[in-house]
């Protein structure tokens, strides 16, 4: 494995910091998967599903999402 740097904002970046280990593992296997060629589309899928229903199960709505894309955007 190599790092790399990423440019994002301030609170994305201060966000990312203070995820816990097995998270930002997670984020990390999702970013090289979106960069890999020959990626895996079900996969892919399957990763955002699981993302999805943690937020969900943690509170975040629809409503919610669009407030802070917004405001990070």
């Amino acid at each position: 494995m190599q790092i790399i740097t990423l440019e994002v904002s301030h609170e994305i970046a201060e966000a990312y910091q203070f995820t816990p280990l097995e998270e930002r593992q997670q984020i990390q296997q999702i970013v090289s998967l979106l960069l890999k060629k020959e990626n895996d589309i079900d996969f892919l899928r399957k990763i955002m599903d699981e993302i999805s229903d943690r937020a969900s199960a943690r509170g975040l709505t629809p409503e919610i999402l669009d407030e802070f894309l917004n405001l990070i955007l």
